[in-house]
Parts: C-alpha cells; sequence; structure tokens
C-alpha cells in the first residue's frame, strides 16, 4: 500500500473542501482498503466520512420517511427501529458479507462502489430511494438508480459526497423483497439477483410496480416490460410467470466464470417470480392460481 494523507473531517462541507484529485472518501471502507492494499486504487488521500454525524445516524424526513446517512454501517441500520418498516432493505443489507464485514460496511458505501451485484442496490430503487449528494455546487436529490455508470463507476464526481439514502414512508398495501442466487449461502456475490415492489389498490390489483435486476448487466435495470404487465391486474401465479419471463429478457447478462448469460437469465425468470410472490405473502394476499 502507499503512502498517503488522512483527514477525518467533522461536517459535510469541510469533507467536499478536501475532496479533489487523487482524494477518496472512506465509509466503510471494506471495499477501498482491500482495493489499496492490492495495488488496485492509487489513493493520495483518504478522506474519513465517520466523524460526521448526519453521515453515521437514522433520521426522520418531513414527509415520514427516513434518511439513512450513507456512512451508517449496515449492522447499526439493521438494528435501527425505523427500518422495520423496510424490511427488505435490512434482509438485503444482511447479504453484504460476513456479521464481521457488516460491522463496517456502509449502504452508502454499497451504492458508491457500483458493483453490478451489489446486494442493497435493488432493494433501495425498488423502494423508491433517492440519493442526497454535496458537492461544490451545494446539495442536490436524485433517484438512486441514476447515480450508477457502469461497472465500479457512478455519476459522482470528484468532490461529490453522498450524504444519505431517503427512502419515503411505506405506502399502505406495499411491500418489498429482494431475492439473489449465490453458489454459497454467505461470503459471495450474486449471480443474479431481483429486487421487487408492490402496491395494491383496494381491490387488490396492482396499482405500482417495480422489479430490479442485479448483476446481470453493467448496471441495475428496471425490468419495464414486467412491471407494465404486472399494473392494473390482480396477482396470480400465471400473470406472474409471465412478468417473470418479460424480466428475463431485459437482462443483459454476460458469460464468465461463475455463469453463462442463458443460466442468468433462467436465474432472473425464477428469482423474480419467487420475488414478486414474496411480495404477494408479505401482503397476505396469497397468488391466485387461476
Amino acid at each position: 500500500m502507499n503512502e498517503f494523507d488522512y483527514t477525518a473531517p467533522a461536517t459535510v462541507e469541510e469533507a467536499v473542501a478536501q475532496l479533489g484529485t487523487g482524494a477518496r472518501v472512506l465509509a466503510g471502507g471494506t471495499d477501498l482498503i482491500v482495493q489499496m492494499r492490492e495495488g488496485r486504487r492509487q489513493v493520495g488521500h483518504v478522506v474519513d466520512l465517520k466523524r460526521i454525524a448526519e453521515l453515521t445516524e437514522v433520521a426522520s424526513t418531513p414527509d415520514g420517511g427516513v434518511a439513512i446517512g450513507a456512512a451508517l454501517n449496515v449492522t447499526a441500520l439493521s438494528a435501527h427501529p425505523a427500518m422495520a418498516a423496510y424490511p427488505a432493505l435490512v434482509e438485503s443489507g444482511r447479504m453484504i458479507g460476513s456479521y464481521q464485514i457488516q460491522n463496517r460496511a456502509s449502504i452508502g458505501g454499497n451504492v458508491c462502489n457500483a458493483a453490478p451485484s451489489a446486494d442493497a442496490v435493488p432493494a433501495l430503487i425498488c423502494l423508491g430511494a433517492r440519493a442526497v449528494v454535496a458537492g461544490p455546487g451545494g446539495r442536490r436529490d436524485e433517484p438512486v438508480e441514476a447515480l450508477f455508470a457502469g461497472p465500479g463507476r457512478t455519476t459522482l464526481g470528484p468532490r461529490d459526497v453522498l450524504v444519505s439514502l431517503r427512502l419515503p414512508p411505506a405506502a399502505k398495501r406495499s411491500a418489498a423483497a429482494y431475492l439473489r442466487f449465490t453458489p454459497r449461502r454467505e461470503m459471495d456475490i450474486a449471480v443474479a439477483g431481483v429486487g421487487a415492489w408492490l402496491r395494491l389498490d383496494e381491490r387488490g390489483a396492482v396499482a405500482e410496480a417495480r422489479l430490479t435486476l442485479a448483476a446481470v448487466g453493467p448496471t441495475p435495470i428496471r425490468a419495464a416490460q414486467a412491471e407494465r404487465l404486472l399494473i392494473g391486474e390482480k396477482p396470480s401465479a400465471k400473470l406472474v410467470a409471465e412478468a417473470a419471463a418479460l424480466a428475463a429478457r431485459d437482462a443483459r447478462p454476460i458469460s464468465d466464470t461463475r455463469g453463462s448469460a442463458e443460466y442468468r437469465r433462467e436465474l432472473v425468470k425464477t428469482l423474480a417470480a419467487r420475488a414478486v410472490a414474496a411480495c404477494c405473502a408479505r401482503l397476505g394476499n396469497p397468488l391466485e392460481t387461476a
């Protein structure tokens, strides 16, 4: 590991001012430190965000939702009472490495690392999360899905800091789920993953739907065709199977040592059907078979 400067600002504004060429922010460090040790990333200045209170807390928002500090570790996030309204995000966070890693890793870091297989990202997108980003020109608010530019690349500038991830209040008659496939249960990355979110109307038909695919494209993929098919219909096994097939068509997988493109598409089909079924089960609305 090469030598580097280290600072720990107390405010977001100080952090933005300290960023520049060769600087990287440190939230959990579970990716950055490994990359530096292996020589895959040259860093001249590490800016530690852990001492900024706003980045390490869960706060209520005026609309009744929550703002999750980008440097808050997964373990603390999972234990926070406010997260009981967002079980899919908690479950996806618990898939990030081991318990020891979760004590350091942050949901914000999972986003900023921009791995196509990132486990927290599909749940965040399905839940309608928005990113609050601070930069030299002030703060901006944008959908989380707009942050991804490619594998390991985001739209964040060199002096931008992800401050928080804002979740809207959980809608009535809504539920989310995230499922993935890995060769091993723990300490592995997804070969494919699918997040789903449904909101039912008073008749039990789908009023809104979001399906997000992971590890089957350079960035997270919204399965738009599948979403459109579900909206306005009462969930049934047949409908969900048709939507899952459309989701597989939206996937853009590659073949590598962990699986072929064809295999990944089949996984998307299976996981999408199961994720939507899990949402229905959480809503107390088991799938109709006819």
